[in-house]
């Protein structure tokens, strides 16, 4: 998306001057012909970038820029000055802003110092994004779990941080098999450098090849420039391949020899790259039985286990259940701005008597709209749906008939999934345990058999 970006000066021929240059850069820009009018847009619109003239009548650029401070306090600020008051532009960078140009100055050098100040902010708010995701999100204390098996992950993520070798993370759906998969980036030392993620499902087998390894312009219909891949994007940090098992055959066979060679080509290109790249791959099937069936390579499945992580289904954890309902009744009250709430124990008595398809996904999503919708400080049964008071798996399907095939059941298991999630397709296939494409397929075959 381009940025958005405020031109303020007084001066008529300046201020459309400023604002067609940057247009046919491709910014969006707005205009104010007085420091009075830019106020109101700041509180009115958000900003990259605001340009201002300093010398103004009533309202100054100054003014404009301290405004701009408290207002918008991560929009930057250039400021216009003529050759011979330069050193109000010096006042201006020590009170904040990030850069100046004197008039006259040409099209050329205000394009280079608005592409460099954008630059600058788009480092700065990726790297406050970076920084919040390894006080947060992808440290040990999101993995929560006091039960032996996670003591005993957590202990195997420690080792295997700093390691270069391949780890495979294998569980049900919902386990939090991408959780572990960033712990071990950025818990290791490769943590400043790029986290890239593939869903090997999301895509049609056409564009995976592409999508790993990139390509050269014009190697392919519609390849209109070349194009890094995944494997080029995370060198030096770490690529995570959800769901391997969706790779097609011949994929896997080029994807075997970059784990070997760690070296990549482009498509349309014979030219090597080398890459420095941590592999994580994640799975919810069972690759074992796959390569037995033929549907996955041997000799894949074994570089890619090197360092196997097996998460355990929560029905299997269930002690761990009063510390996850703690941990996600806090973040959920924080995004929601209201006081922690309290579990009933009777809640805690349901959650352990279920059997939790769905996993710890399911639980968080029950938990989020608990905090959502209750109005007291403490979350009781009736804050929960019927299939967790009764013990019955969520999303179950009508009574079993006699007579219905088992495609037919699997069409109503389906579609009733569906329906309970407000026909949402990606949970759906999450608590199905299926991928994406496969839930696609289902359905447009269900389409062509009512169009039959």
């Amino acid at each position: 998306m381009s940025s958005r970006i405020l031109v303020v000066d007084d001066d008529s021929l300046v201020r459309e001057f400023v604002s067609e240059t940057l247009k046919r850069r491709g910014y969006f820009v707005d205009e104010a012909e007085s420091g009075e009018t830019a106020i109101e847009m700041l509180a009115e619109s958000d900003y990259e970038l605001v340009i201002t003239d300093l010398k103004m009548h009533r309202v100054s650029g100054m003014d404009v820029l301290r405004e701009t401070m408290k207002i918008q306090p991560e929009c930057r600020v250039m400021v216009i000055t003529a050759f011979g008051t330069i050193e109000n532009a010096v006042e201006a960078m020590r009170i904040g802003a990030c850069d100046y140009i004197t008039k006259p100055f040409t099209a050329d050098e205000l394009e280079i110092l608005v592409e460099r100040s954008l630059e600058y902010k788009k480092l700065r708010d990726e790297n406050r994004s970076l920084r919040n995701e390894l006080d947060d999100k992808y440290a040990y204390t999101n993995l929560v779990g006091n039960s032996p098996a996670m003591k005993k992950m957590f202990e195997l993520i420690k080792n295997v941080a700093n390691s270069p070798s391949t780890v495979l993370v294998t569980g049900e759906t919902g386990t939090g098999k991408e959780l572990v998969a960033r712990a071990i980036h950025y818990n290791s030392n490769r943590a400043n450098k790029p986290f890239i993620k593939m869903n090997c499902a999301a895509l049609p087998e056409g564009l995976i090849e592409s999508e790993l390894f990139g390509h050269e312009k014009g190697a392919f219909t519609g390849a209109i420039k070349a194009n890094k891949g995944k494997f080029e994007q995370a060198i030096g940090g770490t690529l995570l391949l959800d769901e391997i098992s969706e790779i097609p055959p011949r994929i896997q066979a080029k994807l075997l020899r970059v784990i070997q060679e760690r070296e990549i080509e482009r498509l349309g290109s014979s030219q090597t790259i080398p890459v420095d790249v941590r592999l994580v791959a994640t799975s919810n099937r069972d690759l074992k039985t796959m390569v037995a069936k033929g549907r996955f390579r041997d000799d894949l499945y074994f570089r890619l286990q090197v360092i196997p992580i097996n998460l355990p289904p929560l029905r299997e954890r269930l002690d761990d259940i009063p510390l996850l309902c703690e941990h996600f009744i806090a973040k959920y009250c924080r995004r929601e701005g209201v006081p922690i709430k309290t579990l009933s124990e009777k809640v805690i008595q349901m959650f352990m008597g279920y059997n939790w398809p769905g996993n710890i996904r399911e639980l968080e999503n029950y938990i989020e709209r608990a905090v959502v919708i209750s109005n007291s400080e403490e979350l009781k049964p009736s804050d929960f749906p019927i299939d967790l008071k009764t013990g019955n798996l969520a999303h179950s399907v009508d009574r079993i008939e006699v007579g219905l095939t088992i495609a037919d059941m699997e069409k109503r298991l389906i579609l009733k999934t569906l329906e309970a999630n407000n026909w949402n397709k990606e949970r759906t296939a999450d608590i199905l345990g299926i991928t994406s494409r496969t839930l696609r397929n289902k359905l447009a075959e269900y389409k062509q058999e009512e169009g039959e």
